[in-house]
């Protein structure tokens, strides 16, 4: 029989947990380098690019035979997995996450000139409130693919030394009917246009030689010049617009971490942390990052797409020839590694308090997830979740429990429910965010400390 004091339950601070010298150390440490990690991955494929070079590292090859393995799809997704001393048929310890957040897209045909100002036209990526991308700096970044098949990156407004983009807001003086109309009506997705130049080209020779939007074409000769791109090369591009300059450490105590792309790049830090730590695991590993999550998922780089099925097939004949691979996914236990939003000392009216993710609490579990009624939601099993509390309070992480808003005002889908179509267990976890998919994002370092934590534990147990 439980004591009386243990009746009941109250959510375990993580400060107080991870409270002693050698913890402090190992939190900052790991805070600089996610501070380091959330500031240079600003796009997928970045992400991707800081991945491979971390698991190369470590020792995975491109070769899903081998004891340490990976693949990448288009630079977007990836699956790693590391082998178990248990067969693949007895079960894996899978986490996924996806490295993909809300941003500003370039149009296929962005530039054009108007009131002698040359400007680059948007078209928003996932769920954002419009208005705060709006007289922010913004660093475009991106990916040319020219006729010839040369491919291009492209960087301009992350070195304190570049120039940066912005979109333009009505002075207040001139913003009556702004200030009037709801939200979702003031903004305009056509309006959010990038300031890209003012200086008109130098005049030419030759009339006939005169640009009819000169302004334009002096952006497009500066393109030229640094990158070697024509106005064509964009119909073969993929160009975004994302909060410039690096994440930072928020209030006197340097204890939150501000930036863009928390939302989840937290879950790919922490996720890739723990597998690069835990080598000698039980069951076999599989981590899992893909891209398009904020939109639904789909594509061939999303968790809807059939990759992590055809990497699992060719795992299997090279790890346990013969295995079926309905056993070996129904046998399979995962983590959906996504953030979770955290309760808003400003906006509590919003949240049910008894079931909210707190900042500082460690990882939060969301036992479902989907809106209004559970609809198009994972809902994880007890015998999962218990298995789930047993390894983490025996290992004295923190953790807590929560739901996305109250039952009638929210909602948000994950990944979850791809992979619980192959019958494995699964549940979402993650780090809890303020202000979740803002140009500025905030989550507690010692979450990202206490979910690393957690996601070590998993995979190894």
């Amino acid at each position: 029989m439980s004591k009386k004091k243990d009746l009941e339950y109250e959510p375990k601070s993580a400060w107080e947990v991870y409270s002693s010298k050698k913890d402090i150390k190992a939190m900052d440490k790991m805070a600089a380098s996610y501070v380091k990690f959330l500031s240079e991955c600003k796009t997928e494929r970045l992400v991707m690019d800081y991945v491979k070079k971390r698991v190369d590292k470590a020792g995975f090859v491109d070769d899903l035979t081998a004891p340490l393995a990976y693949r990448f799809n288009r630079n977007k997704t990836c699956f790693l997995a590391r082998k178990g001393k248990r067969p693949l048929s007895e079960g894996f310890r899978l986490i996924g996450a996806h490295g993909d957040c809300p941003r500003l897209d370039l149009k296929q045909r962005p530039l054009y000139e108007d009131t002698d100002i040359c400007l680059g036209k948007t078209h928003y990526y996932g769920g954002i409130r419009k208005y705060q991308w709006l007289t922010i700096p913004l660093a475009l970044h991106g990916t040319v693919v020219k006729k010839s098949g040369e491919e291009v990156t492209i960087c301009i407004g992350e070195d304190p030394k570049d120039p940066v983009f912005t979109i333009t807001d009505l002075l207040p003086h001139l913003a009556y009917k702004e200030v009037v109309k709801k939200v979702a009506d003031a903004f305009d997705a056509e309006k959010l246009n990038l300031v890209l130049g003012q200086s008109p080209v130098g005049k030419p020779k030759k009339d006939e030689d005169k640009a009819k939007e000169p302004v334009k074409r002096k952006v497009l000769e500066i393109l030229n010049k640094r990158y070697g791109i024509d106005e064509s090369d964009f119909f073969s591009a993929e160009m975004q617009a994302v909060p410039a300059g690096p994440a930072r450490f928020v209030g006197l105590d340097e204890s939150i971490i501000g930036g863009y792309g928390h939302d989840d790049r937290s879950s790919i830090f922490c996720g890739l942390e723990a597998l690069l730590e835990e080598t000698e695991p039980e069951y076999a590993q599989i981590v899992l990052f893909w891209d398009k999550e904020e939109i639904g998922s789909d594509g061939a780089t999303g968790a809807k797409s059939y990759f992590f099925e055809y990497c699992m097939e060719e795992l299997a004949e090279a790890w346990e020839p013969g295995a079926r691979l309905s056993k070996i996914f129904m046998n399979g236990s995962a983590l959906s590694a996504d953030v979770s939003a955290a309760m808003d000392p400003d906006h509590k009216d919003v949240y049910e308090p008894l079931n909210a993710a707190r900042l500082g609490y460690g990882p939060c579990f969301n036992k479902f997830t989907g809106h209004r009624g559970k609809v198009g939601a994972n809902d994880a099993h007890p015998d999962y979740i218990g298995w789930l509390r047993r390894i983490l309070d025996d290992a004295g992480i923190p953790w807590h429990m929560s739901e996305l808003g109250k039952v009638d005002v929210g909602g948000g889908g994950t990944v979850a429910k791809f992979l619980a179509v192959y019958g494995m267990d699964v549940i979402d976890v993650g780090v809890p965010v303020l202000s979740m998919h803002s140009p500025f994002e905030l989550a507690s370092k010692v979450d990202i400390y206490a979910c690393t934590l957690a996601f070590r534990e998993f995979l190894k147990r």
